[in-house]
């Protein structure tokens, strides 16, 4: 390949430490869409109903761009363009309510339209009324909503493309970010062989050229630059075994994730319910095989044919009866990604199938998150969930007690006896 972009782009897919590998490839990445776009849903309602508030602090705005601020490194920061500046008194969607209103047709009309051109409108629109610091910032919602279509937006990704491409884009100018829209829809349709149609891969590609930590390569052709650009090429392994430290954490959270994972399918099949693991954990290396070893290949139709299907097939781990195929317990494991995700795969389940059999939906988490658990679920946006039974399940007791429970236990009652429910206190 003599494409300079093509070989930079080989380069960055192959490095085990760049936003592609850590952060595209991620299968919580995948998990959060669904989880996203329903909190955008909810802050819409909570605009339309009028009990959205003037503040962004417990707002579900709030809560849905927390969610997409922990999306690892690219999307760290997110929320700073949201919170409230009071002396400068933006972004004023907090106290001015047509503006408020505006916000929520935006964000409406993108979860409900269905092409570029529609969005692109919506975007127009709102910037013609020049809403005081409500600025691209606002694409980092939109991509969860429609990733084919809208490229996420940061000061790295801004910085990787003009480095790219020789454009002068400007951070908070939604022109400048159309503009650049359609810079990165057309690279990542020269090299879509090597990206995505998620245009999620192009933008972390932008982010790490943002970041300095590839070079873009030279423009001009010149053959001292392309060798010069080379050489920097060259150096980036380094770098990166340099940095590796930097990434051990989140490597070890998955690895964390899976054995957590696994404890529970060993004592869900232990107690004799069916198991079901994640449809996108399934290949996981866990023990001598792989996590989905003597679990089901797939949902009985109550589940897969329930409006929550996609969302469910996500869910880490199910226990079922063997007979009936009914839900008996749900669990998601939140080692460190967004507490909120998990708790909407679970009242996916909840609402959108035959859930009345369901004894428990639990909330599996480091003894030390047990507060962030409780803070979640007092949230507005899940007002209806005491009529739910869900429960805190620490990894200490899970880790302490799961062989005497595998050994000595029958039914739920023992897994009820080390969690807690919501509304306890600790």
């Amino acid at each position: 390949m003599t494409d300079p972009i093509g070989r930079l782009i080989l380069r960055w897919k192959d490095d085990p430490h760049s936003t592609y590998s850590t952060w595209f490839l991620w299968t919580e990445r995948l998990k959060n869409f669904r989880s996203i776009r329903r909190g955008i849903g909810q802050v819409v309602k909570d605009i339309e109903a009028g009990s959205f508030g003037n503040a962004y602090r417990e707002s579900s705005l709030e809560t849905v761009v927390g969610s997409v601020a922990e999306q690892r490194q690219i999307f760290r920061g997110a929320d700073h363009a949201f919170l409230w500046k009071p002396k400068l008194r933006i972004p004023d969607i907090y106290e001015n309510a047509e503006n408020q209103r505006a916000f929520a047709q935006l964000l409406h009309t993108c979860n409900c339209c269905n092409s570029g051109e529609q969005i692109i409108e919506a975007i127009r629109r709102i910037d013609a009324l020049g809403i005081k610091g409500l600025g691209p910032a606002v694409a980092n919602l939109l991509y969860f909503i429609h990733p084919t279509l809208m490229p996420p937006f940061n000061t790295a990704i801004v910085k990787g493309y003009n480095a790219l491409t020789g454009a002068k884009v400007k951070l908070g100018r939604w022109d400048h970010y159309l503009a650049m829209r359609e810079g990165i829809v057309g690279l990542n349709s020269t090299h879509r062989k090597l990206l995505s149609n998620d245009l999620g891969a192009v933008a972390g590609l932008l982010f790490d050229i943002g970041s300095e930590r590839y070079p873009a390569p030279p423009r001009d052709g010149d053959l001292e630059s392309e060798l010069a650009w080379q050489k920097d090429l060259a150096k980036v392994r380094e770098e990166t075994a340099a940095q590796r430290k930097l990434f051990a954490s989140a490597e070890d959270n998955d690895q964390t994730h899976t054995q957590v994972q696994g404890w529970l399918r060993d004592l869900g099949i232990a107690l004799g319910f069916a198991v079901w693991v994640a449809a996108n954990d399934r290949s996981r290396a866990y023990g001598k095989g792989q996590l989905s070893d003597g679990c089901l290949t797939v949902l009985p139709d109550t589940l897969t044919n329930s409006p929550g299907a996609d969302a469910v097939r996500l869910i880490d781990v199910i226990w079922l009866e063997g007979k009936s195929g009914n839900a008996v317990a749900a669990f998601e494991v939140e080692h460190t990604t967004s507490i909120y995700s998990g708790i909407v795969r679970l009242l996916d389940l909840a609402y959108g199938s035959e859930l009345k059999t369901c004894e428990g939906l639990f909330l599996v988490a480091p003894d030390g998150r047990e507060n962030d658990v409780r803070q979640q679920i007092r949230r507005p946006a899940f007002s209806k969930i005491e009529e739910l039974n869900f429960r805190y399940l620490p990894y200490g007791e899970l880790r302490d007690q799961r062989d005497a429970i595998a050994r000595f236990g029958s039914g739920l009652k023992p897994v009820f006896a080390i969690s807690k429910a919501i509304g306890e206190q600790s």
